[in-house]
């Protein structure tokens, strides 16, 4: 048989709380059962104060008969069971009980082990250790506490005590009460906190009962309805609202999503629909990655035919720069050729620094990683160019994130990548204009990043795929188109990427990331201002 959501939390709920109340109940017994057995035993101690306090002028005067009938007195009482006078040698002088005097008690009975019982005799000794529970022929449960009579000044300076000032005890009173009464008032309240948590166990079970069946249960049962109907696919129906709590909450989830199934289900048609159109999509996607992966291939070999050749181009060209340079220095040199002479040598080094740039290319060096500082490397690039006259009326900004880790870079590499950058930039602004560069964290990518922005001319959308080409440029007769082809390789070797935005009139940014090592990708680190200004070169804006 399956029970059902009510009988559950209902029976979850009593078995609960009847744990907690029994618990509660052993602990409320425990504590009351010490507090009334502390209280017994205070009270029983009273009673030997009480007995020593008042037949002490008995036995200074040692006027027996009296003192003997005063406790007889005090032990047919209610609630005292028995009373013993014992001496020091162990022997019950007087009891309420007759049988038992003259008896002689043994340093280990119960009665005198409490100051006989260690190595060392004790003189005194607190209520609780004086105190000791035990059962009755009948049955009956008792509770026996002694006190000490001891030898005060007044005792044995008296004419008529014969006992030494060396005897500090004289012997014990004994007083045994009985515990029925402490029973009593624990079966009764054993009997009353039943009846309360039989009581509360109903009480809460009919509660649970009625608001589970109005606040849960109903719910429940109309999601369920609603959700066989998604099962056989009627999407037209919504739950009804109910009130603003989790299973209203649900409610509302379960008509988003029967809304959203309706809407993915006529997506899906309309992609049915329109699947040619999506394959060829995709085609010429595959055909466009293609080309791209033939075009590296094409980078590659092209690479290895540029190291030959500006091997065999150089070598030429020191000659050509050596023996202009010599002619330029000749005195002999006729004047009208000086300029031709200029000319050869500007086009020479023109053509080493393009040799350079194709073996740069072509040798891409591995980089020399280190943990390094993204900031500290942009402050350097931004050092080297800020002074350029290119820079002169360029406002350079810089916008830095303190909670950069350092990152395994090289830092020659990088620096030339962030300067060939800025050199871009600062050509675009053609004279004047801002570049802000921004690093920060990607915590979409898990990385970091360098932004280099101008508000420059812009990149034409056509020349956009092509900008990371080697010998492409859109600088007439100013640079070789190698610089990004160059910077892209290191970034690659780096295991990191860049990316391009921009648009025509506007300005362009560059934007590089870097991976984080895994040690600090979660990393907390100091924060450093935001935004700072750098200082750029005398006369800028």
């Amino acid at each position: 048989m399956r029970l059902n959501l009510i009988s559950k939390l209902a029976l979850a709920t009593g078995l609960v709380l009847l744990c907690t109340m029994a618990l509660f109940a052993y602990l409320n017994l425990r504590s009351l059962k010490g507090l009334l057995l502390q209280e017994t035993i205070s009270e029983a101690d009273r009673i030997t104060e009480t007995i020593i306090r008042t037949t002490h002028n008995q036995m200074l005067r040692d006027d027996r008969p009296l003192f003997y009938k005063t406790i007889e007195e005090i032990g047919n009482q209610q609630g005292v069971e028995r009373i013993r006078l014992i001496n020091k040698t162990g022997r019950i002088i007087f009891s309420t009980d007759d049988s038992e005097t003259g008896t002689v008690l043994g340093k280990h009975s119960e009665i005198c082990a409490v100051c006989h019982g260690g190595p060392e005799l004790l003189l005194t000794a607190s209520s609780k250790n004086r105190s000791r529970r035990f059962y009755g022929k009948s049955g009956a449960e008792f509770l026996g506490i002694t006190n000490a009579i001891y030898n005060e000044e007044s005792c044995y300076i008296a004419s008529c005590h014969f006992h030494p000032e060396k005897f500090k005890v004289l012997g014990v009173l004994d007083v045994v009460v009985p515990l029925d009464r402490m029973h009593s008032l624990l079966d009764a309240y054993r009997s009353r906190m039943l009846l309360l948590t039989l009581l509360l166990i109903t009480l809460t079970s009919l509660s649970l009962t009625y608001f589970t069946q109005k606040l849960v249960n109903r719910p429940v049962r109309e999601l369920l309805e609603h959700t066989q109907m998604l099962a056989r696919g009627e999407l037209d129906g919504l739950v009804h609202s109910f009130a603003h709590d989790e299973l209203g909450e649900l409610a509302d989830s379960f008509n988003t999503m029967t809304v959203n199934l309706k809407k993915a289900r006529q997506e899906l048609e309309g992609w049915g629909r329109d699947l040619e159109l999506i394959v060829q999509q995709r085609t010429q996607e595959i055909t466009r990655m293609q080309a791209q992966l033939i075009r590296s291939e094409k980078l590659a070999s092209l690479g290895e035919l540029v190291a030959g050749i500006a091997h065999e181009i150089n070598n030429p060209l020191t000659g050509i720069l050596v023996f202009a340079s010599l002619i330029q220095s000749n005195p002999k040199l006729d004047p009208a050729l000086k300029n031709d002479i200029e000319t050869v040598l500007r086009e020479t080094k023109r053509c080493a620094g393009i040799v350079k740039g194709l073996l740069e290319f072509a040798r891409c060096a591995p980089p020399q990683k280190a943990p390094c500082s993204l900031n500290d490397i942009s402050d350097a690039a931004l050092e080297l160019v800020r002074h350029q006259t290119l820079f002169q009326d360029v406002t350079i900004a810089r916008n830095y994130s303190g909670r950069i880790p350092q990152l395994l870079l090289d830092p020659n590499q990088i620096e030339q990548v962030l300067v060939n950058m800025l050199v871009n930039a600062g050509h675009a602004l053609r004279g004047e204009g801002i570049v802000m560069v921004v690093t920060g964290l990607d915590p979409a990518q898990r990385m970091a990043f360098i932004k280099i922005s101008d508000n420059g001319c812009g990149i034409p959308e056509a020349n956009l795929d092509r900008i990371f080409d080697p010998f492409f440029t859109t600088k007439s007769n100013k640079g070789t188109g190698l610089g990004l082809s160059v910077s892209y390789g290191i970034i690659q070797e780096h295991g990191g990427h860049i990316e391009v935005q921009s648009q025509e009139g506007t300005g362009t940014t560059f934007t590089i990331l870097f991976p984080i090592p895994e040690a600090d990708a979660t990393a907390p680190t100091p924060t450093e201002p935001a935004g700072t200004k750098l200082p750029a070169a005398p006369g800028s804006a």
